[in-house]
């Protein structure tokens, strides 16, 4: 059917067909192949194996053109590559009549925010990331220790996460190859926040935990001072924090001590100038403390080789690695529980682990027997401002304990 014309009225009144005389098989299919439509239509759509944004976005009639546009705007905030299976995104089009125009993209990349894609002023696409309202509660957790801390605090229902965190926090004062016995304790008082529908978003900082170790209590508390820096420290003001981490990998054995042995490879007696830990290939590594990277590459026996300068004359040295972190070379400055690269078995290696070195003055010693400074200790009103927050934690986690363990952040 032709428009009807703007011409005069005449020529309006020729341009309006007889409804008698109208093919009405022909208007019908005129009417399928072009639908009059008003309003917007969101389709909704889910990411399945092998899906790519452009082929579901060219999929729900979004020319080539404006999803390579979309996509473009999209990656300034979200990398398409990381859309999971099972997804959701919506694909909003405009509809005028029989005119259709793509004009957004909306999708959930977690349940802590919102990406849309929208055409602005000018017609071109342009992307915002809107974070939802989430609500910290706190949850506390105790129990004992009857094989390993990662068994007991999954049994108390402690997220995996949170128990990472404290692990990379309590390195630099435990030693869990060597310190942690069948019988000892824990006590973590931990965030996680929630969407409006009481969904968790995600898990949050541990606030407060407690390793009870063959009688030895060992305590620490997260605080910021007023300058806005955050550490945990004891009971009594100091940081827990140390030049090193006691152990730069999570959840590792040694398998081989300092000093002599026979070496596996080699097949005779030679000084093993570090500590091997044992661990599936792919594990992180973590740089122990803050320093910059003296060596990174091929070492002969050694494999994938980091080298890091520390202060003090201290270095330590990470060997056998399968990869190093992305983005790292000579001379880049690190900071301490940074990943640096993962395990493996490269070099003269049976298996995958990681060999450790502390080196002082360039000559290796035992790192379990180095000595490590400590760290700040609080004095003032920053110390008084500590011991106000340790008193209402304390107070937070035994009520906790003595009643529901999920409770609306009551600390600020």
């Amino acid at each position: 059917m032709r428009p009807v014309g703007k011409g005069k009225g005449a020529d309006r009144e020729a341009a309006v067909p007889d409804p008698a005389t109208l093919d009405m098989t022909r208007v019908a299919d005129s009417v399928l192949e072009e639908p009059y439509r008003v309003g917007q239509e969101r389709k909704v759509m889910e990411v399945s194996s092998g899906d790519t944004l452009m082929g579901l976005l060219t999929n729900a009639s979004v020319s080539a053109d404006e999803a390579v546009g979309a996509i473009g705007a999209l990656e300034a905030v979200f990398d398409p590559r990381h859309l999971q299976v099972g997804q959701q995104l919506t694909v909003v089009f405009e509809h005028e009549g029989r005119e259709s125009r793509f004009s957004a993209l909306e999708l959930e990349p977690n349940v802590a925010s919102r990406v849309v894609v929208s055409r602005n002023a000018e017609g071109a696409f342009s992307a915002t990331e809107v974070e939802s309202e989430l609500e910290t509660r706190l949850s506390a957790a105790a129990g004992t220790i009857e094989s390993s801390l990662y068994g007991a605090t999954n049994a108390a229902g402690v997220p995996d996460q949170v128990l990472f965190n404290l692990i990379r926090v309590l390195s630099y004062k435990i030693d869990f190859q060597r310190d942690l016995q069948p019988g000892d304790a824990f006590e973590i008082l931990y965030e996680q926040e929630f969407t409006k529908d009481g969904e968790l978003a995600r898990n949050g900082n541990v606030l407060y935990a407690t390793l009870l170790l063959s009688g030895r209590e060992v305590p620490i508390y997260r605080f910021e001072d007023e300058d806005g820096i955050v550490d945990y420290y004891s009971r009594d003001g100091e940081s827990v924090r140390r030049l090193l981490m006691r152990t730069p990998i999570d959840g590792a054995r040694i398998s081989s001590r300092f000093g002599m042995r026979h070496h596996p490879v080699l097949g005779y007696g030679r000084m093993h100038r570090g500590i091997d830990f044992a661990a599936p290939t792919g594990t992180p590594i973590y740089a122990a403390g803050d320093g910059v990277i003296e060596i990174i590459g091929r070492q002969n026996g050694f494999g994938n080789y980091i080298r890091i300068r520390h202060s003090g004359g201290i270095s330590t040295a990470y060997a056998h690695m399968s990869r190093f972190a992305k983005g790292l070379s000579k001379g880049d400055r690190v900071a301490q529980g940074e990943i640096i690269g993962y395990v493996g078995s490269t070099g003269l290696a049976t298996g995958p682990h990681l060999h450790y070195e502390i080196l002082r003055n360039g000559s290796q010693i035992n790192p379990l027997d180095l000595d490590l400074p400590t760290g700040r200790k609080l004095e003032g009103s920053q110390l008084a401002a500590f011991r106000a927050q340790v008193e209402k934690i304390d107070r937070t986690f035994a009520e906790l304990m003595s009643g529901p363990q999920l409770a609306s952040r009551p600390l600020e």
